[in-house]
């Protein structure tokens, strides 16, 4: 058929036909003529560049899935490089949403600082989160942390505060920071008894905050993406991600089923096992670095945000 009956069949215009041809995804044969000539193989795979590109894979990654029905499977998803392919291209697409939250989070803080200006009030996640009393216990580094490094990140699923579960041994290529906390308190709730005199214990919101106000930063140096995990449920969580005005979303894990999977330190306040401060630098499945203990709080993303400028990919 001419590339015009082609161009109808697929849905697709003539320009995007040449163009296929020209990264080399459709190979035509050529009549005695000259003229090109397309059959119905070819019908099929502009039909799969188009609905791949309606995806939002460009044109030219889409070779592993015309690939994949060239080696005769049914579907151009059936072939572990498609699905690669697919990840791949979530990846990107995670990447860009969380770089927008952020230039909101920040747009949504200047309004407020704007808003709240002369006024007396701080402005909601202000600078009043930010302060830790003074002579708090400093954690000492017991070693429970020391196995981490080079650990692969087990197959496990978590509810995140925006809806959607989470697959921490699938985040990709780039780096994930996950920092893990014990609680967040909430105002107008108390905390556990005895909650200052825990070393490591006191500070969770300083730290959110911290990461909040670091976190385009963070993505420059090199993070795909933030997340803090603790054992509150999701919708607690929630509260302090609206609260506080955080630009990434936080994981849940009320069994911590993390922490049996990978011998996490744990401690117990008020009859609660909790997770101990820590995070972790995730890439490829693998955790490539852990922070522990971690303290101060309130400074420690600056620590993250120095070690990921020191040791760049």
């Amino acid at each position: 058929m001419r590339i015009s009956e082609l161009a109808r069949r697929a849905d697709a215009t003539a320009k995007a036909v040449r163009y296929y041809e020209s990264l080399g995804l459709i190979t035509p044969q050529r009549l005695a003529n000259g003229y090109r000539d397309y059959d119905e193989e070819d019908v099929r795979l502009v039909r799969e560049i188009r609905a791949l590109t309606r995806l939002g894979l460009p044109a030219e990654r889409t070779r592993p899935f015309l690939e994949c029905l060239a080696a005769g499977r049914a579907h151009a998803d059936d072939c572990p490089a498609s699905l690669a392919g697919y990840r791949e291209a979530i990846d990107e697409l995670t990447g860009r949403i969380e770089a927008l939250t952020a230039r909101r989070a920040a747009l949504i803080t200047q309004l407020d600082t704007a808003a709240h200006r002369g006024s007396g009030v701080a402005p909601p996640g202000g600078e009043h989160y930010m302060s830790l009393p003074a002579g708090l216990p400093v954690p000492e580094d017991d070693g429970a942390a020391d196995h981490l490094p080079g650990m692969r990140v087990p197959r496990i699923s978590l509810p995140t505060t925006a809806g959607r579960e989470v697959r921490l041994d699938t985040l990709g290529p780039r780096r994930t920071v996950l920092y893990v906390y014990p609680l967040t308190g909430r105002p107008g709730t108390d905390l556990p008894e005895g909650w200052n005199s825990i070393p490591g214990a006191r500070g969770c919101t300083p730290e959110s905050c911290g990461f909040r106000d670091h976190f385009q930063e963070l993505l420059d140096a090199g993070a795909g993406r933030v997340y803090g995990l603790s054992s509150q449920d999701s919708r607690y969580q929630g509260e302090v991600v609206e609260r506080l005005r955080l630009p990434f979303d936080m994981l849940s894990d009320p069994g911590l089923r993390l922490a049996g999977m990978l011998r996490l330190p744990t401690f117990t306040a008020g009859g609660t096992r909790l997770f101990r401060r820590l995070t972790l630098v995730v890439r490829d499945s693998v955790i490539e670095h852990v922070f522990h203990p971690v303290f101060p709080p309130d400074a420690h993303a600056g620590q993250v945000l120095t070690w990921l400028r020191e040791n760049p990919l």
